[in-house]
């Protein structure tokens, strides 16, 4: 991309200039950063009152959680007139039960509608669809 550095993977993560992210937003930002965080099982980096992100300790790939003051969460599946997933995370595991159990555990809430056996769609505490497979 044009503007854009192409650094090593050898340069220092910290010095690097060409991070780039997932942005979700939600009107509660700590709890959804915290239930990432729990999901993932990685650390909350940085968080203010408008959000935070969590530290995937390697590389320049990011998740963050912001602040949305007038938030409506996407649908699965999708209807019309209502605000579709524009995105979703997918997430590989080795359990596909107890992954799910534990996301369920932390907050998540899973989708009345499952279209493959071997893939869980889950819904994040703020209504963000997301993937667990196998």
């Amino acid at each position: 991309m044009r503007g854009r550095e192409n650094r090593s993977p050898e340069t220092d993560r910290w010095e690097r200039k060409d991070w780039w992210g997932i942005v979700l937003e939600a009107p509660d930002p700590h709890a959804l950063l915290v239930f990432w965080s729990a999901v993932l099982d990685k650390p909350i980096h940085h968080e203010d009152d408008g959000g935070g992100t969590l530290d995937f300790g390697e590389g320049v790939a990011y998740l963050s959680v912001q602040r949305a003051e007038v938030y409506e969460p996407p649908v699965w599946p999708p209807e019309p007139g209502r605000p579709g997933m524009q995105l979703h995370l997918d997430i590989e595991v080795d359990d596909l039960a107890a992954a799910t159990d534990h996301a369920l555990e932390l907050g998540a809430t899973l989708a009345e509608f499952q279209p493959q056996d071997d893939v869980r769609v889950l819904l994040d505490p703020a209504g963000h669809p997301f993937c667990l497979y196998d």
